[in-house]
């Protein structure tokens, strides 16, 4: 590595996780080419990085090929809509940006000899059977459903690492990302902490879907962060998949009255009909991650969502 700085290509890297990884990157002395359309990511989230002699953005969308370096070292993809309000809204493109743009950052990888990094989904578990999920579950996903150009685009996505790791020896790196929350989350993204936070500083009522019974299981983004790089480091013949999550399962309305709490809201609680093929309930098994990444989340959510709020008070 002496005598060149060693080159990340973050594609997504405008986004809200692309944003921490490209800032975590840049304190590890990477040069760091961001590339992203813009579609959901927002430059904002990277304005503090422009100046940095070792940061370049460049506004490009993966579905076509990207050529711009001669060399890349390492490559990390969270390009993709990420909520259901954002992936929906343009779902043929949702699918082509997991398929066909997965394809083409593969190809970049491939031609540069250095690994890469996909940012899968616990979607990819669909609505599970198994509690919590392991990798090793195949998962329950309706294939036509609404949420297909986002779930089955991940799952292709997976194979398509897999297939270029066996058919040309390409290093892939897959994680399957549980979710996740923290500051430069979009305030209209459609995700249950930020509509909460949102709802509740607002002061508007806060919107469950369903009756709050269900689960999730919330980690925050720093935590995340650490483990992708951990990941990164990984053996070259270490595929995973590999959940990246915290345990502590939380029912929706528990999170909804914690965040009346923390932000000290009168908002009252109102209750809408639940989305079609939404998970009930959602917990990683973390196991692998602890085992090989020597990985597991410190933040308390708790913790966290003080750290979001906080955000969220700065930009509302």
């Amino acid at each position: 590595m002496k005598g060149y700085p060693y080159i990340s290509l973050v594609a997504g890297g405008a986004g809200f996780i692309g944003s921490h990884l490209c800032r975590r990157l840049l304190n590890e002395g990477r040069q760091v080419v961001c590339i992203d359309n813009l579609q959901t990511g927002d430059i904002r989230n990277i304005q503090s990085l422009i100046k940095h002699p070792q940061f370049l953005f460049v506004k490009h969308d993966i579905v076509e090929p990207y050529t711009g370096l001669e060399r890349i070292d390492e490559i990390y993809n969270l390009a993709c809509p990420a909520s259901p309000i954002h992936y929906q809204d343009d779902p043929i493109h949702t699918t082509m940006t997991c398929v066909v743009g997965m394809r083409n950052l593969l190809r970049l990888a491939q031609k540069h000899n250095c690994p890469i990094s996909q940012a899968s989904t616990s979607e990819v578990y669909g609505d599970a059977s198994m509690h919590p999920q392991k990798e090793e579950y195949w998962g329950n996903v309706n294939p036509i459903g609404l949420r297909s150009c986002y779930d089955i685009g991940k799952r292709c996505a997976e194979s398509l690492c897999m297939d270029f790791h066996r058919q040309y020896g390409v290093k892939v790196k897959i994680i399957r990302i549980f979710n996740t929350y923290g500051p430069r989350m979009a305030v209209d993204d459609g995700r249950v902490v930020s509509n909460f936070i949102v709802q509740a500083l607002s002061g508007k009522p806060i919107t469950i879907y369903g009756d709050g019974s269900h689960t999730r299981s919330f980690q925050y983004v720093d935590d995340l962060i650490d483990g992708i790089m951990r990941m990164m480091q990984t053996e070259d013949d270490f595929t995973g998949p590999v959940n990246l999550g915290n345990p502590d399962e939380r029912s929706v309305r528990e999170l909804a009255e914690l965040v009346i709490r923390l932000t000290g809201s009168k908002s009252p609680l109102t209750f809408l009909p639940m989305p079609a093929d939404d998970p009930h309930h959602r917990q990683p098994d973390i196991t692998l991650a602890k085992t090989i990444l020597r990985w597991k989340p410190l933040v308390p959510l708790e913790e966290g969502l003080m750290q979001t709020i906080e955000y969220f008070k700065e930009i509302l």
